[in-house]
């Protein structure tokens, strides 16, 4: 358990394919209303469900984020062989996820039963949730975010809403195409 003067660290599991002003919504309201002095953004080499994420390249979206990072001095980002986000926020005062991830992680079929689910939902630490609609977030979980930020998706942004990318992804994507035109980023010289 912290007291007050040690700092309270917040960590953020995610794709972030590509990263969009809602991530960076997401972990900065966390931040300030959770009293946090960092967020760590974290990959899983091989996350839940999105194992077969190659365009682009992970490490071209670690890149990306730690553009994002220097730029934003509360942000770093991590990588991690964990795949569940209970085992990811191992350590940390604060898991931040959205109310779509909360519920795969209350989800028994990724774990060998539900008395193991319940185990691994007691030791995460404090949770805080962004609205997800139409899903519902339990009391005291939920982050409070501007309803503009609610329809933002990486998914959306993968389908044509580039205004959404944050800024340093946008440039990546000018540059190689990694969202907007995939043949062209898959085509474009290795090594950057």
């Amino acid at each position: 358990m912290n007291d007050r003067l040690t700092p309270r660290r917040g960590v953020y599991p995610g794709t972030f394919n590509p990263p969009t002003v809602a991530h960076l919504a997401v972990a900065d309201a966390a931040r300030a209303q959770r009293g946090l002095h960092t967020v760590d953004l974290v990959l899983s080499r091989r996350p839940i469900n999105k194992e077969h994420v190659e365009v682009p390249s992970f490490a071209d979206r670690v890149a990306v984020l730690e553009a994002v990072s220097r730029r934003i001095g509360w942000l770093q980002v991590k990588v991690t062989e964990a795949t569940l986000i209970v085992d990811i926020a191992e350590g940390y005062d604060v898991v931040i996820m959205g109310a779509d991830k909360w519920e795969q992680v209350n989800d028994p079929r990724y774990y060998a039963d539900e008395v193991a689910r319940d185990d691994a939902v007691r030791r995460l630490p404090e949770v805080a949730l962004a609205p997800r609609p139409p899903l519902d977030i339990p009391t005291g979980m939920a982050l409070h975010l501007p309803d503009r930020f609610g329809e933002v998706s990486s998914s959306a942004v993968r389908a044509g809403q580039a205004h959404w990318m944050l800024p340093e992804a946008a440039e990546f994507d000018r540059l190689t195409g990694a969202w907007s035109d995939t043949e062209r980023y898959l085509r474009r010289p290795t090594g950057r």
